[in-house]
Parts: C-alpha cells; sequence; structure tokens
C-alpha cells in the first residue's frame, strides 16, 4: 500500500490533471471531450497520464497549445460553457468528475486507467456529465459509475 501522508495518491493527482486538460483542451478548441480523447490517442494521453506531475507545474495555456498542434485538433462549434444558463463548472471540477469516475470503472472492470479513460469518454455519460444545464456534473461519484455500468441514467 501507498503511503500519502493525507495527500492524495500521485497517480490519482495524476488522472486529475490529465481528465482537467482534456476538458481545457475541449473548451478552448471547442470540441466534444471524446473527440479530445480520440484525437490525443494512446500513447499522447498515456504521456499525458505519465508525465502529468511535471505538466502540472507548467502553464496549462502552452501545455494545452502543445498537444492541440501535436495531435492537429481544429477548432470546431461545440460549446457547453457557452449554452450553460447557470454557474459554470471550471476545467478543474470537471476533471475531479471524470478522474473518480474513470478510477470507479478501472477498478469495477479491471482496465487500466487509460483504457478505463477512453471508455467513459466515449460513453453516453460524457455527454451527460457535459450537459452543465443538467445535474449529471455534480452528482455522486458512486451514482455516475452506477449509470455508467448500467448504461442508462438511473
Amino acid at each position: 500500500m501507498l503511503k500519502n501522508n493525507g495527500r492524495e495518491i500521485q497517480k490519482d493527482n495524476d488522472l486529475f490533471f490529465t481528465c482537467s486538460l482534456i476538458d481545457y483542451i475541449a473548451r478552448k478548441t471547442k470540441n466534444k471531450r471524446s473527440v479530445v480523447v480520440n484525437a490525443l490517442g494512446q500513447r499522447q494521453l498515456e504521456k499525458i497520464y505519465d508525465l502529468a506531475d511535471i505538466y502540472h507545474s507548467d502553464n496549462i495555456e502552452q501545455v494545452s497549445d502543445d498537444f492541440i498542434q501535436q495531435s492537429k485538433i481544429q477548432n470546431v462549434t461545440f460549446d457547453n460553457v457557452k449554452e450553460c444558463g447557470y454557474s459554470i463548472p471550471s476545467y478543474w471540477d470537471i476533471g475531479k468528475v471524470y478522474k473518480r469516475l474513470i478510477k470507479g470503472v478501472a477498478n469495477a472492470e479491471g482496465i487500466s486507467i487509460i483504457d478505463a479513460l477512453f471508455k467513459v469518454y466515449n460513453s453516453f455519460i460524457s455527454e451527460k456529465i457535459d450537459d452543465y444545464n443538467s445535474s449529471m456534473y455534480y452528482e455522486n461519484p458512486s451514482y455516475l459509475l452506477e449509470c455508467y455500468l448500467e448504461n442508462k441514467v438511473l
């Protein structure tokens, strides 16, 4: 068991940063989160996850620009922030939601974090979480996991 001295386990924090960066890139390029994840691809996402502690100390604007260019992510018109009629959650807030769900999926299905990340972002629940006019993004993590596992909103 890893000691964490009252702090979050490092790989959990790395996943949190990875998910927050995905959201940051999606907002910046006005893409759905699944589009960003698929454009980044397995190799880039593993790199981000493995080096998150380094990227986290850099300017997120610069880090996002580098990955946008490397992955050739185009600007489009999906803007869930603009469409939000209520308080807009930050990309850090959404990163935390996805981190918890991805960890739950990885544990429940016995798969790697990166495999779980792809599955979650490409599932129906990602669009539900990213609709900031709904309540999904601030639901209990165990509820989100159950919805994911049942493949429907419960």
